[in-house]
């Protein structure tokens, strides 16, 4: 019985194949985090040393997420999406030979270039794919990927931990990036193209393969910033992949340092966080389209949905006040808001631009969220060095969301697609 026989829509397995492609780069991005203490034993790394490879990531996933985008608009998600995957699982798998500060943070910089794409290729394949009232379930299937790797992370690893040396956690993680990318060649195509595309299936999505028909040309890479919403989106991933970076990235060496954990209680412990953001994913991006599906409009559907996972953010004020098993439980709501924002976020690329716009802009709204990364994560390692301690970071980090949704308020005053017409006068607020 073959695939079409059984029913299986050939967009929502495309939605499963970029959700595994965004664990993997989850997975990758973890593993400096929960292996450093093991890597330590080997390479001196201090507080500031570990904020700086940080640092050394998001700097090069910034550039590679606006220079993605482009890229992307240009090569097309099918090519764009393979370099950028054996790129990312190569520059993983670097980590293994380093053996000193200099060359780890060598490898960084190659992973950030390589994993600075994804989520870029993600969003123009939904753009590509996906009806307006589909979207932001399909990007909430995507982002669920970054809670598989990041829920798988503490665990395996520190099971590879328990019965090898720290390199095989980077050799063993690029090795299976390599492997997603046969999956990825035998799967994706542009729909018009796609061998497994049953006429069903194309009566469903016609409007999608109706507009990929046109000649129109790229809009001018500049052109794009004459648009208030442009801003809008970059400042709003400014803010609140601050936040986001600094509880993904610092949770491990907060339990490390704070908690009193070591390896083993960490991948105990670190992977629930993360399970709630999967669920925070799906539920925002189901949320905003059951809204859509009741005939609220596409602004109300996004806004709604938007205010309401920044409304439960505030509460990370408290992680240092409480018992670390309330910690947590704090922890994992913040990370089911956050990913439901995430959600919501990286679909208005593809609900205001036409889809030649959709990877530049998706790439220039990504460069802004890597950057407050870089920005707060410095900003941290700074104020753990001079022992001012975790409260008054889980303080600040807690307004970040509530000050980004004021800022859409403002920037995207209406959900809707923009009228753009080459170097037309950009659309009012």
């Amino acid at each position: 019985m073959t695939r079409a026989d059984r029913g299986i829509p050939v967009r929502w397995l495309i939605a499963l194949l970029l959700s595994a492609a965004i664990a993997i780069s989850y997975f990758d991005r973890q593993t400096l985090s929960v292996a450093v203490k093991a890597i330590q034993e080997s390479i001196p790394i201090s507080v500031d040393q570990f904020a700086r490879l940080q640092s050394a990531f998001l700097i090069s996933y910034a550039v590679m997420y606006a220079v993605g985008g482009r890229m992307l608009d240009v090569l097309g998600t099918r090519l764009g999406f393979l370099l950028i995957m054996v790129w990312w699982s190569l520059a993983c798998a670097s980590h293994g030979l380093a053996t000193g500060f200099a060359m780890l943070a060598v490898s960084r910089l190659m992973l950030g270039m390589g994993e600075g794409g994804g989520f870029p290729a993600a969003t123009k394949a939904v753009a590509e794919w996906f009806p307006v009232r589909e979207r932001s379930t399909a990007m909430g299937i995507i982002n669920a990927g970054t809670a598989v790797g990041g829920v798988v992370a503490a665990p395996a690893i520190a099971l590879v931990l328990r019965f090898t040396r720290w390199p095989w956690v980077f050799f063993l993680s690029g090795a299976v990036g390599l492997l997603w990318t046969l999956w990825w060649i035998y799967e994706y195509y542009m729909p018009a193209r796609h061998p497994r595309l049953r006429d069903s299936e194309r009566d469903q999505i016609r409007e999608v393969m109706a507009s990929r028909g046109s000649k129109e040309p790229a809009i001018p890479w500049l052109h794009l910033f004459h648009y208030p919403q442009v801003w809008g989106l970059v400042g709003v991933k400014f803010l609140t992949d601050a936040a986001w970076y600094f509880y993904m990235l610092w949770l491990p060496k907060y339990l490390y340092d704070a908690r009193g954990f070591d390896t083993r209680s960490v991948g105990y412990y670190a992977w629930i966080p993360f399970a709630a953001a999967g669920v925070g994913c799906l539920v925002g991006g189901w949320f905003s389209s059951w809204l859509i599906q009741r005939n609220y409009s596409l602004n109300v559907a996004r806004k709604v949905a938007l205010g309401a996972s920044a409304a439960i953010m505030p509460l990370m004020f408290f992680v240092t006040k409480v018992p670390v098993q309330w910690a947590i439980v704090l922890f994992a709501i913040a990370f089911f808001g956050q990913q439901s924002w995430s959600t919501l976020v990286m679909i208005l690329p593809a609900d205001l631009f036409p889809r030649r716009a959709v990877g530049s802009v998706a790439g220039l709204v990504g460069f802004g969220g890597a950057m407050g990364g870089v920005v707060f994560g410095e900003i941290i390692g700074q104020m753990l060095k001079h022992g001012t301690g975790y409260g008054p970071v889980f303080a600040i980090s807690s307004t970040l969301h509530v000050i980004a949704f004021g800022v859409i308020l403002l920037a995207v005053r209406r959900v809707q697609p923009l009228d753009i017409v080459g170097e037309a006068a950009p659309a009012a607020l």
